[in-house]
């Protein structure tokens, strides 16, 4: 639906979407189209989310504490495709977000190489792309498009629609 979007969050199935244009899809048919979040149960909960979001994380945050000093990096979640495939048919229309497309093209390629035909990245994500006017005040700031800056969402937690640690399967 939108045009080529940079080389980190383009997928196998070249399946696009702005949020604003994902929202508006939705609406029109929230009956056929499902809405996935990737990101981590953190995010999902701290940041906001679309209402109508199922909340299937890519990969969790691991941390260590070693000699004094913590470090902490994604774990992919081993049971995603899985995951995905309780809450929908490869036929299904799939919008996929996280905070700007780049975890959501990463999913997306896995469900593709699961047989999943149509799966859209919403390449602006939640937080949106960040804004490069200099003479902005938000310079940097994730404030430029995405969900939060075209689409209602909530912080409200549905316990049905989130994962909250890894390889939980319900």
């Amino acid at each position: 639906m939108t045009t080529q979007p940079p080389k980190k969050k383009q997928t196998t199935l070249g399946l696009y979407v702005t949020a604003a244009q994902a929202y508006d899809m939705w609406k029109a048919a929230p009956e056929r189209v499902k809405v996935i979040d990737v990101r981590t149960p953190e995010e999902y909960a701290f940041v906001g989310h679309p209402e109508m979001a199922l909340n299937v994380p890519y990969a969790f945050v691991t941390y260590q504490r070693k000699n004094g000093r913590t470090t902490y990096g994604p774990k992919l979640n081993p049971v995603f495709v899985a995951e995905v495939e309780r809450i929908a048919k490869p036929t299904d229309t799939i919008f996929l977000t996280c905070r700007s497309g780049e975890r959501a093209a990463k999913a997306i390629n896995l469900l593709a190489d699961a047989g999943f035909k149509n799966v859209y990245n919403i390449i602006d994500g939640v937080e949106g792309d960040k804004v490069t006017d200099p003479e902005s005040v938000f310079i940097g700031k994730r404030m430029k498009n995405g969900w939060k800056n075209s689409a209602p969402w909530v912080y409200d937690i549905d316990p049905e629609k989130i994962i909250l640690e890894e390889g939980d399967t319900k």
